[in-house]
Protein backbone atom coordinates (compact mmCIF):
# COMPACT_ATOMS: atom_id res chain seq x y z
CA UNK A 1 0.00 0.00 0.00
CA UNK A 2 1.23 3.64 -1.49
CA UNK A 3 1.81 6.23 1.75
CA UNK A 4 -0.61 8.10 -0.58
CA UNK A 5 -3.53 5.21 0.27
CA UNK A 6 -5.06 5.37 3.49
CA UNK A 7 -6.55 2.20 4.66
CA UNK A 8 -9.66 1.06 3.29
CA UNK A 9 -12.88 3.02 4.76
CA UNK A 10 -16.36 2.87 3.62
CA UNK A 11 -17.33 6.10 2.21
CA UNK A 12 -20.29 7.81 0.46
CA UNK A 13 -20.61 7.29 -2.96
CA UNK A 14 -19.22 10.39 -5.34
CA UNK A 15 -21.67 12.98 -5.89
CA UNK A 16 -22.81 12.97 -10.05
CA UNK A 17 -22.13 15.66 -12.44
CA UNK A 18 -25.56 17.99 -13.41
CA UNK A 19 -26.92 17.40 -16.95
CA UNK A 20 -25.14 19.83 -19.43
CA UNK A 21 -23.81 20.39 -22.35
CA UNK A 22 -22.03 17.37 -23.89
CA UNK A 23 -18.29 17.09 -23.86
CA UNK A 24 -16.47 17.68 -26.97
CA UNK A 25 -14.55 13.65 -28.09
CA UNK A 26 -12.40 13.81 -30.56
CA UNK A 27 -12.53 11.53 -33.44
CA UNK A 28 -10.78 8.08 -32.47
CA UNK A 29 -10.90 9.00 -28.83
CA UNK A 30 -13.25 7.39 -26.40
CA UNK A 31 -14.91 8.17 -22.79
CA UNK A 32 -15.60 5.87 -20.18
CA UNK A 33 -16.22 6.00 -16.23
CA UNK A 34 -14.57 4.41 -13.65
CA UNK A 35 -16.49 3.90 -10.33
CA UNK A 36 -14.58 3.59 -7.21
CA UNK A 37 -15.74 3.51 -3.13
CA UNK A 38 -16.03 7.23 -3.18
CA UNK A 39 -15.15 8.18 -6.28
CA UNK A 40 -15.57 8.30 -10.26
CA UNK A 41 -13.47 9.39 -12.66
CA UNK A 42 -13.52 9.95 -16.70
CA UNK A 43 -11.11 8.37 -18.68
CA UNK A 44 -10.12 9.73 -22.39
CA UNK A 45 -8.89 6.61 -23.73
CA UNK A 46 -6.77 6.82 -27.56
CA UNK A 47 -5.84 3.50 -28.07
CA UNK A 48 -2.37 2.50 -29.86
CA UNK A 49 -1.92 1.22 -33.36
CA UNK A 50 -1.78 -2.03 -32.62
CA UNK A 51 -2.81 -3.98 -30.18
CA UNK A 52 0.17 -4.90 -27.59
CA UNK A 53 1.51 -1.05 -27.04
CA UNK A 54 2.93 -0.20 -23.53
CA UNK A 55 0.04 1.85 -21.77
CA UNK A 56 0.24 5.92 -21.03
CA UNK A 57 -1.65 7.69 -18.80
CA UNK A 58 -2.05 11.68 -19.09
CA UNK A 59 -2.70 14.07 -16.23
CA UNK A 60 -3.79 17.41 -16.80
CA UNK A 61 -3.29 20.81 -14.97
CA UNK A 62 -5.55 22.81 -12.71
CA UNK A 63 -8.56 24.15 -14.57
CA UNK A 64 -7.82 21.66 -17.61
CA UNK A 65 -9.39 18.50 -17.99
CA UNK A 66 -8.32 15.21 -20.05
CA UNK A 67 -9.18 17.32 -23.43
CA UNK A 68 -5.77 18.91 -23.19
CA UNK A 69 -4.12 16.01 -24.11
CA UNK A 70 -6.43 15.48 -27.21
CA UNK A 71 -3.69 17.19 -29.80
CA UNK A 72 -0.67 15.19 -28.20
CA UNK A 73 -2.09 11.51 -27.53
CA UNK A 74 -2.93 10.39 -31.79
CA UNK A 75 1.34 11.13 -32.19
CA UNK A 76 2.22 8.89 -30.05
CA UNK A 77 -0.71 6.01 -30.72
CA UNK A 78 1.93 4.29 -32.88
CA UNK A 79 4.64 3.81 -29.51
CA UNK A 80 1.96 3.89 -26.78
CA UNK A 81 -2.21 2.86 -25.68
CA UNK A 82 -3.09 6.20 -24.17
CA UNK A 83 -5.42 7.08 -21.62
CA UNK A 84 -6.52 10.56 -20.29
CA UNK A 85 -7.80 10.95 -17.26
CA UNK A 86 -10.18 13.85 -15.47
CA UNK A 87 -9.14 14.67 -12.28
CA UNK A 88 -11.69 14.45 -9.44
CA UNK A 89 -14.02 17.51 -9.69
CA UNK A 90 -12.55 18.45 -13.53
CA UNK A 91 -13.63 17.68 -16.88
CA UNK A 92 -16.66 15.13 -16.39
CA UNK A 93 -15.06 13.47 -13.04
CA UNK A 94 -18.00 14.70 -10.64
CA UNK A 95 -15.80 16.32 -6.78
CA UNK A 96 -14.06 13.33 -4.65
CA UNK A 97 -16.68 12.28 -2.17
CA UNK A 98 -14.30 12.76 0.33
CA UNK A 99 -13.93 16.57 -0.55
CA UNK A 100 -10.03 16.12 -0.95
CA UNK A 101 -8.46 17.97 -3.74
CA UNK A 102 -5.02 18.27 -2.24
CA UNK A 103 -1.93 17.18 -5.14
CA UNK A 104 -2.00 14.09 -2.20
CA UNK A 105 -5.18 13.42 -2.67
CA UNK A 106 -5.20 13.78 -6.44
CA UNK A 107 -2.27 11.37 -6.23
CA UNK A 108 -4.45 8.95 -4.81
CA UNK A 109 -7.23 9.29 -6.89
CA UNK A 110 -4.67 8.11 -10.10
CA UNK A 111 -2.97 5.26 -8.19
CA UNK A 112 -6.45 4.01 -7.18
CA UNK A 113 -7.17 4.31 -11.09
CA UNK A 114 -3.98 2.14 -11.95
CA UNK A 115 -4.11 -0.57 -9.50
CA UNK A 116 -8.28 -1.02 -10.26
CA UNK A 117 -7.48 -1.52 -14.19
CA UNK A 118 -3.57 -2.90 -13.43
CA UNK A 119 -2.18 -0.69 -16.22
CA UNK A 120 0.83 -0.43 -14.45
CA UNK A 121 3.80 0.41 -15.00
CA UNK A 122 2.48 2.97 -17.43
CA UNK A 123 4.61 5.99 -19.72
CA UNK A 124 2.64 8.54 -16.74
CA UNK A 125 2.87 12.28 -18.48
CA UNK A 126 2.06 14.93 -16.55
CA UNK A 127 1.25 19.06 -16.91
CA UNK A 128 1.33 21.70 -14.05
CA UNK A 129 -1.05 20.28 -10.94
CA UNK A 130 -0.85 17.10 -12.91
CA UNK A 131 3.25 17.37 -12.97
CA UNK A 132 3.32 17.69 -9.33
CA UNK A 133 0.49 14.47 -9.12
CA UNK A 134 2.65 12.64 -11.61
CA UNK A 135 6.04 13.05 -9.38
CA UNK A 136 3.87 12.43 -6.05
CA UNK A 137 2.85 9.24 -7.84
CA UNK A 138 6.47 7.89 -9.18
CA UNK A 139 8.15 8.65 -5.84
CA UNK A 140 5.50 6.60 -3.94
CA UNK A 141 4.59 3.77 -6.08
CA UNK A 142 7.57 3.11 -8.30
CA UNK A 143 6.14 0.18 -9.93
CA UNK A 144 3.32 1.81 -11.15
CA UNK A 145 5.34 4.22 -13.51
CA UNK A 146 8.04 3.11 -16.69
CA UNK A 147 9.11 6.75 -17.89
CA UNK A 148 8.11 10.21 -16.24
CA UNK A 149 7.32 13.34 -18.17
CA UNK A 150 6.69 16.31 -17.49
CA UNK A 151 5.29 19.36 -19.08
CA UNK A 152 5.37 22.67 -16.90
CA UNK A 153 5.13 21.10 -13.45
CA UNK A 154 3.91 22.75 -10.39
CA UNK A 155 7.01 22.49 -7.99
CA UNK A 156 7.49 24.85 -5.10
CA UNK A 157 9.31 28.21 -6.20
CA UNK A 158 10.18 30.67 -3.41
CA UNK A 159 9.56 33.85 -5.77
CA UNK A 160 6.32 33.04 -8.16
CA UNK A 161 6.33 35.20 -10.86
CA UNK A 162 3.58 38.01 -10.43
CA UNK A 163 1.55 37.04 -13.64
CA UNK A 164 0.87 33.41 -11.42
CA UNK A 165 -0.21 35.27 -8.31
CA UNK A 166 -4.18 35.33 -9.02
CA UNK A 167 -3.96 31.26 -9.77
CA UNK A 168 -2.49 31.52 -5.66
CA UNK A 169 -4.86 33.72 -4.36
CA UNK A 170 -7.92 31.57 -5.55
CA UNK A 171 -6.41 28.95 -2.42
CA UNK A 172 -7.17 32.18 0.19
CA UNK A 173 -10.75 32.08 1.98
CA UNK A 174 -13.64 33.84 0.10
CA UNK A 175 -11.51 34.80 -2.76
CA UNK A 176 -13.37 32.30 -5.34
CA UNK A 177 -16.88 34.06 -4.43
CA UNK A 178 -15.14 37.17 -4.60
CA UNK A 179 -13.53 36.17 -7.59
CA UNK A 180 -17.16 34.96 -9.22
CA UNK A 181 -19.35 37.56 -8.54
CA UNK A 182 -16.52 40.42 -10.06
CA UNK A 183 -16.59 38.26 -13.43
CA UNK A 184 -20.28 37.40 -13.44
CA UNK A 185 -20.83 39.53 -16.85
CA UNK A 186 -17.84 37.80 -18.47
CA UNK A 187 -18.71 36.40 -21.30
CA UNK A 188 -16.98 32.45 -22.23
CA UNK A 189 -15.32 34.46 -24.77
CA UNK A 190 -14.07 36.57 -22.69
CA UNK A 191 -12.67 33.97 -20.01
CA UNK A 192 -11.08 31.77 -22.41
CA UNK A 193 -8.96 34.97 -24.33
CA UNK A 194 -7.52 35.41 -20.77
CA UNK A 195 -6.55 31.77 -19.80
CA UNK A 196 -4.60 31.55 -23.54
CA UNK A 197 -3.39 34.59 -22.55
CA UNK A 198 -1.94 33.01 -19.56
CA UNK A 199 -1.25 29.56 -20.85
CA UNK A 200 -0.24 30.19 -23.90
CA UNK A 201 3.43 31.89 -25.48
CA UNK A 202 1.49 32.63 -28.18
CA UNK A 203 -2.15 32.55 -28.39
CA UNK A 204 -2.21 33.18 -32.11
CA UNK A 205 -1.14 29.48 -32.22
CA UNK A 206 -5.12 28.78 -31.51
CA UNK A 207 -6.85 28.23 -34.50
CA UNK A 208 -10.35 29.70 -34.87
CA UNK A 209 -12.06 26.10 -34.55
CA UNK A 210 -9.93 25.31 -31.32
CA UNK A 211 -10.88 28.87 -29.87
CA UNK A 212 -14.67 27.75 -30.60
CA UNK A 213 -13.85 24.50 -28.82
CA UNK A 214 -12.52 25.98 -25.50
CA UNK A 215 -15.72 28.32 -25.61
CA UNK A 216 -17.79 25.85 -25.66
CA UNK A 217 -15.96 23.98 -22.73
CA UNK A 218 -15.75 26.71 -20.40
CA UNK A 219 -19.67 27.53 -20.76
CA UNK A 220 -20.04 23.89 -20.21
CA UNK A 221 -17.67 24.15 -16.94
CA UNK A 222 -19.20 27.65 -15.92
CA UNK A 223 -22.67 25.47 -15.37
CA UNK A 224 -21.19 23.29 -13.09
CA UNK A 225 -22.12 24.37 -9.60
CA UNK A 226 -18.79 23.10 -7.92
CA UNK A 227 -17.10 24.56 -10.87
CA UNK A 228 -15.47 27.40 -8.04
CA UNK A 229 -15.39 25.19 -5.07
CA UNK A 230 -12.89 22.72 -7.55
CA UNK A 231 -10.85 25.31 -8.39
CA UNK A 232 -10.28 26.79 -4.99
CA UNK A 233 -9.26 23.69 -2.86
CA UNK A 234 -6.96 22.52 -5.90
CA UNK A 235 -5.45 25.49 -5.41
CA UNK A 236 -5.37 25.39 -2.21
CA UNK A 237 -3.70 22.21 -2.59
CA UNK A 238 -0.97 23.42 -4.92
CA UNK A 239 0.23 26.34 -2.04
CA UNK A 240 -0.23 23.29 0.75
CA UNK A 241 2.15 21.16 -1.42
CA UNK A 242 4.49 24.11 -1.96
CA UNK A 243 5.07 24.73 1.99
CA UNK A 244 5.19 20.98 3.07
CA UNK A 245 8.67 20.23 3.74
CA UNK A 246 10.30 16.94 5.04
CA UNK A 247 10.21 13.76 3.18
CA UNK A 248 6.60 14.39 1.93
CA UNK A 249 7.81 17.83 -0.25
CA UNK A 250 8.24 17.78 -3.95
CA UNK A 251 11.10 18.40 -4.15
CA UNK A 252 11.99 15.77 -1.67
CA UNK A 253 9.89 13.41 -4.02
CA UNK A 254 11.71 14.31 -7.07
CA UNK A 255 15.04 13.20 -6.19
CA UNK A 256 13.23 10.05 -4.57
CA UNK A 257 11.97 9.24 -8.55
CA UNK A 258 13.23 6.28 -10.10
CA UNK A 259 11.78 6.33 -13.35
CA UNK A 260 13.69 7.78 -16.82
CA UNK A 261 12.31 11.05 -16.69
CA UNK A 262 11.80 14.07 -19.16
CA UNK A 263 11.32 17.75 -18.12
CA UNK A 264 9.85 19.99 -21.12
CA UNK A 265 9.39 23.96 -20.01
CA UNK A 266 8.72 26.81 -22.26
CA UNK A 267 10.68 29.90 -22.22
CA UNK A 268 7.11 32.13 -21.95
CA UNK A 269 5.91 30.04 -19.37
CA UNK A 270 3.64 33.25 -17.42
CA UNK A 271 2.70 30.19 -14.60
CA UNK A 272 5.53 28.06 -13.88
CA UNK A 273 9.30 30.12 -14.21
CA UNK A 274 11.88 28.57 -16.01
CA UNK A 275 13.91 28.95 -13.12
CA UNK A 276 12.84 26.20 -11.97
CA UNK A 277 14.03 24.10 -14.67
CA UNK A 278 17.77 23.56 -13.70
CA UNK A 279 16.65 23.09 -10.42
CA UNK A 280 14.11 20.34 -11.69
CA UNK A 281 16.62 18.57 -14.30
CA UNK A 282 19.22 18.27 -11.16
CA UNK A 283 16.58 16.81 -9.08
CA UNK A 284 15.35 14.27 -10.98
CA UNK A 285 18.25 12.28 -11.37
CA UNK A 286 19.32 11.42 -15.11
CA UNK A 287 16.58 13.10 -16.62
CA UNK A 288 16.59 14.96 -19.82
CA UNK A 289 15.47 18.66 -20.16
CA UNK A 290 13.42 20.07 -23.47
CA UNK A 291 13.52 23.94 -23.51
CA UNK A 292 11.15 25.19 -26.01
CA UNK A 293 11.97 29.23 -26.12
CA UNK A 294 8.55 30.19 -27.82
CA UNK A 295 6.32 27.68 -25.24
CA UNK A 296 4.31 28.91 -22.76
CA UNK A 297 2.50 26.73 -19.53
CA UNK A 298 0.73 24.10 -22.24
CA UNK A 299 3.47 23.02 -24.54
CA UNK A 300 2.03 20.08 -25.57
CA UNK A 301 -1.09 22.29 -26.75
CA UNK A 302 1.18 24.77 -28.26
CA UNK A 303 3.86 22.49 -29.99
CA UNK A 304 2.45 18.71 -29.94
CA UNK A 305 4.55 17.36 -32.64
CA UNK A 306 8.38 18.66 -30.80
CA UNK A 307 6.66 16.92 -27.48
CA UNK A 308 5.53 14.11 -28.89
CA UNK A 309 9.17 13.57 -30.45
CA UNK A 310 11.16 13.93 -27.48
CA UNK A 311 9.03 11.43 -25.00
CA UNK A 312 9.33 9.10 -28.63
CA UNK A 313 12.91 9.05 -27.78
CA UNK A 314 12.61 8.73 -24.15
CA UNK A 315 10.32 5.63 -24.41
CA UNK A 316 12.70 4.01 -27.31
CA UNK A 317 15.45 4.79 -24.76
CA UNK A 318 14.11 3.16 -21.80
CA UNK A 319 12.11 0.35 -22.70
CA UNK A 320 9.02 0.98 -25.48
CA UNK A 321 7.70 -2.54 -25.47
Amino acid sequence: MSSTEPPETRTAAAPSAPRSRAVRVAEGEELRSVTLPGLRLTVRSRPGDRPGLPPALYVHGLGGSSQNWSALMPLLADVVDGEAVDLPGFGVSPPPGDGDYSVTGHARAVIRLLDSGARGPVHLIGNSLGGAVATRVAAVRPDLVRTLTLVSPALPELRAQRTAWPTALLALPGVPSFFAKLTRDWTAEQRVRGVMALCYGDPGRVTDEGFLHAVEEMERRLRLPYFWDAMARSSRGIVDAYTLGGQHGLWRQAERVLAPTLLVYGRRDRLVSYRTALKAAAAFGGSRLLTLPDAGHVAMMEYPETVAQAVRELIADHGGS
